[in-house]
Formats: C-alpha cells, sequence, structure tokens
C-alpha cells in the first residue's frame, strides 16, 4: 500500500467524511453512458461516452488508534475482537494495550487510524491489507469518530459521495527487466551501427569519466507508486442492492462485485484486484469539482 503525508493532504471540497481515504480494489473498465450537466460545457444536455474504472470497496475495521506528539508516535492502542486473518499479516499484541481515555489529553496533539480491510468479503482473497488514515476535523472530533467506530465496519459510501473528486493511489503494472528504448524512449540507431541497435550511443562524456544516473540503461520498469489526481465519482453503491447492473458480475480477471463498489472515471493504474488507497483530493481543481455527470447506463 503507498503512503500518504496526511499533514499536506488538507481536502477543500468535503469529498471525504470521516476518514481521509478508504482501500479499494480495482475490478476492470467499462463503458458508461452519462448525461453532461456540467455547466457552460460543449456537451451540456447532451449524452455522451466515458470510460469508467470499477473499484470494489469492501467493509474496513480499525485495527489500532495511533496517537502522536510533534509529528512523532507516542502510544499506539489495539483494537479489541480483531479477525484471525490478520495473523499471516503480522503479529497481534496479546496484552491488552489499554483504552483511548487512559491516555493523558496533554501527551498528545494528533491521532490517526490503522485500518485494515476486511477483504474476506469479496471473491479476490482473505488477506486483508492495512494502512494508516488520518481522520476528518480538529482532535475532538477525531477522538469522537474514533469512539464511536472502533469496532464497527465502516463503509467507503460513508466516506465518498457520488459526484465528488477523489484521488487513487497505488502501483502500476510491473514490466519486468526492459532496455532503454522501452524504459526511457530512446531512438533506435540506423541499423548498421555497431555495438547494439536498442542501446544508447553514449553513456556520458571522457570527463567527468563516470556514468552518471541520467544515462539512459536496462533496468526494472513499472511497479510504480503513483497517483491518478482528482477523479469523478460517477456511481457508487452496493452489489446487493437493487437494479445492479450485469456488467458489475463476471468481470475478466476479477469475477463478481460483492461489496460496496466506485465508478469513477478514466482508468487507474495497476492491474485487476490490484488494491488502491482512495483519498481526498490532494489539489482538487474547479474544472473537476463543476462537473455534473449523471450515469444513465453502462456498456
Amino acid at each position: 500500500m503507498p503512503r500518504v503525508n496526511w499533514n499536506t493532504l488538507k481536502d477543500k471540497s468535503g469529498s471525504a467524511k470521516g476518514l481521509k481515504g478508504f482501500i479499494a480494489y480495482k475490478a476492470g473498465m467499462v463503458s458508461g453512458y452519462v448525461l453532461d450537466n456540467t455547466p457552460d460545457s460543449m456537451t451540456k444536455g447532451k449524452r455522451i461516452v466515458i470510460p469508467l474504472t470499477i473499484l470494489e470497496c469492501p467493509k474496513a475495521k480499525i485495527f489500532s488508534v495511533r496517537f502522536y506528539k510533534n509529528n512523532q508516535p507516542v502510544k499506539e492502542i489495539v483494537s479489541k475482537n480483531l479477525d484471525k486473518e490478520l495473523k499471516k499479516v503480522l503479529k497481534i499484541p496479546k496484552k491488552d494495550t489499554g483504552s483511548i481515555d487512559s491516555i493523558p489529553r496533554e501527551s498528545y496533539d494528533d491521532v490517526k487510524v490503522i485500518i485494515y480491510s476486511v477483504a474476506k468479503q469479496t471473491g479476490i482473497k482473505k488477506t486483508p491489507d492495512l494502512s494508516e488514515i488520518d481522520v476528518v476535523g480538529n482532535l475532538d472530533e477525531k477522538l469522537n469518530f474514533i469512539k464511536e467506530n472502533l469496532n464497527k465496519e465502516l463503509s467507503a459510501l460513508d466516506v465518498f459521495e457520488r459526484g465528488k473528486c477523489v484521488d487513487v493511489r497505488g502501483l502500476t503494472k510491473g514490466k519486468g527487466l526492459q532496455g532503454p528504448v522501452k524504459r526511457f524512449g530512446i531512438t533506435l540507431k540506423v541499423h548498421k551501427s555497431e555495438k547494439g541497435q536498442r542501446n544508447p550511443g553514449s553513456l556520458g562524456p571522457w570527463n567527468p569519466s563516470r556514468v552518471t544516473f541520467r544515462a539512459p540503461q536496462a533496468g526494472q520498469m513499472g511497479l510504480y507508486s503513483r497517483i491518478a489526481y482528482s477523479l469523478n465519482i460517477i456511481d457508487a453503491g452496493n452489489s446487493q442492492g437493487e437494479n445492479v447492473h450485469a456488467l458489475l458480475k463476471n468481470i475478466k480477471n476479477f469475477g463478481n462485485i460483492k461489496t460496496d463498489y466506485i465508478l469513477v472515471r478514466g482508468s487507474v493504474q495497476g492491474p485487476a484486484k490490484r488494491q488502491l488507497l482512495l483519498t481526498a483530493p490532494f489539489r482538487p481543481t474547479k474544472k473537476q469539482n463543476k462537473k455534473a455527470l449523471q450515469l444513465l447506463e453502462l456498456r
């Protein structure tokens, strides 16, 4: 799971409630027929086709509460009644770590939670994924939210709303070892060139007599941590509800959507079943926030 600097992520658009992020899994892509209601748009009032990415968002639970003082962790309280699947990922402390009220208020100035996805609700795996998530509001609002939801299941539908924007953080597809032509896009040399047609013409000058990191060479390609900024949430719901579209079933390389889902406009990095982190928009724009697209059907 990618890490997030929550101190720099200020949600100005009100896209998130309670938690500032949530764990999701990429399912696949579909085409969506939407009605464009965006003001001043060239296609306002018209029916257009846009690409959509399906993200499955199973329920999540709070694993622990982490207290901070001057941006340094000082105390962590582990929740009770945890799922047994967590033993595959980490060591759960056997001793009771205490309660939130037992920690003096002057000993911390911020609090965050570590949540884990209830992945066994999906059809892809049972091992949960963990991530540290910040909470919306001041310190009192954060503590009240944590106390209310400490042993409850959290839903992505309570965090993100339809029509808002969201950032998607995750790893791209892994390509393995690749040469400089595919990795950096350098031009092939002429067919009569010596010492390789797909190699760079020079690795550097005589002086300084060393190969810098800027010289294009073969190496690992893909599996990079990337962010897709300000994607519009076109639709969100539960797969067990009424009027669920047939395209949410039998998805290639994924299967059926069994829990909550979110449809975002555009493509998302990574292959099917890749774990992703949905967060509040890091740099929301007026252009993305004013878009109003009403989903009509999926194809």
